[in-house]
């Protein structure tokens, strides 16, 4: 469940902040107040240009990196990827359990195995996408082509979602609008579908792609389809319909909050000209909001997609643990 969220404020008792066009460099652009019991960041006002401030942002970022280990920079996200694939043959346990005796098992089979699902194709997929997990280019490519083209993958979030951050017809998370819909249906069932609309989305960027990086993504996209549905039907003990259930319950008991997700941090808040954007600090705080933190989605999702959304489009190289461990550093600037 999603707290209450509100968009960007400006003053200690200002209105909502309303899209504009862009804005100039000076002055006083990011909100006061406070978001999730912390004080909300503000940046320097008056001479100080945006330039030079992310500068200085970019230097203290750089030194905490360096005085970071490993283990912090990449261990702890590597280690919940690593525990979510050791949990996988749990959860099947537990679903095979489910379907010989124990009736009881299921529920907890199933919603492990989403968890798991979730970790792997969220967490790991947007971690790799940005070359965060390894420094190897080619684990970097392979993680994200079991759920899309690395390609496209890399072209659409990386060099058009973070290049564009709600720029008018080229970042702004238009994908994710459907005004056909009802508010409700569009928030709490149409999310649902996110499981059979994926590899339909997955296919539909292959056009215009080489032949050959097309029949990979297709490969894989099937070979992992048909060796879930293979093992809940030989090893768990599934018949045919039961496993396709299970497979639509297990890959969509996160999409709800992940089209919430989506939704809260862009969608409402600033938006900027194609021809008259700001400087990229000012686009990227008005542009972006960090969520709550919420322990569940911290795990599944990431530090960077929910908490430290903002850390995460200023400096994308890093880590879940790194946006979180630089989130003070950021949030002293004065």
């Amino acid at each position: 469940t999603l707290h209450k969220l509100s968009p960007w404020r400006e003053g200690r008792g200002g209105g909502e902040r309303t899209p504009h066009q862009g804005e100039p460099d000076g002055g006083e652009h990011c909100p006061a107040g406070e978001e999730a019991g912390r004080p909300r960041r503000r940046l320097r006002s008056g001479a100080e240009s945006g330039e030079s401030l992310m500068m200085e942002l970019n230097r203290l970022v750089q030194e905490e990196v360096k005085r970071s280990s490993w283990w912090e920079l990449r261990g702890k996200d590597c280690t919940i990827l690593g525990l979510a694939f050791m949990a996988l043959p749990l959860a099947l346990l537990w679903l095979r359990a489910a379907a010989l005796a124990l009736a009881s098992a299921r529920p907890v089979g199933a919603l492990l195995l989403g968890v798991c699902h979730a970790v792997i194709t969220i967490k790991g997929t947007h971690l790799s996408s940005h070359s965060v997990l390894s420094r190897s280019p080619l684990l970097n490519r392979l993680w994200p082509c079991s759920s899309s083209s690395a390609d496209a993958a890399v072209h659409g979030h990386v060099k058009f979602h973070h290049a564009h951050t709600n720029v008018l017809g080229l970042g702004d998370s238009s994908l994710w609008k459907v005004p056909s819909l009802s508010r409700e249906v569009y928030l709490f069932i149409a999310p649902l579908a996110v499981p059979v609309i994926t590899p339909l989305v997955a296919v539909a960027h292959l056009r215009g792609r080489p032949f050959l990086s097309s029949l990979r993504t297709v490969l894989l996209i099937s070979l992992g389809l048909c060796s879930h549905l293979w093992i809940l039907l030989d090893f768990c003990g599934f018949s045919f319909l039961s496993a396709l259930c299970c497979m639509f319950l297990t890959r969509s008991i996160f999409s709800i909050p992940y089209i919430h997700v989506n939704i809260f941090q862009h969608i409402g808040l600033s938006m900027f000209s194609p021809e008259q954007r700001p400087k990229r600090i000012h686009q990227m705080t008005h542009g972006v909001l960090n969520l709550p933190r919420n322990p569940l989605l911290d795990w599944t999702f990431g530090h960077s997609l929910i908490s430290c959304h903002i850390e995460h489009h200023l400096f994308p190289s890093l880590s879940d643990n790194m946006c979180l461990k630089v989130q003070p550093v950021l949030v002293g600037i004065q």
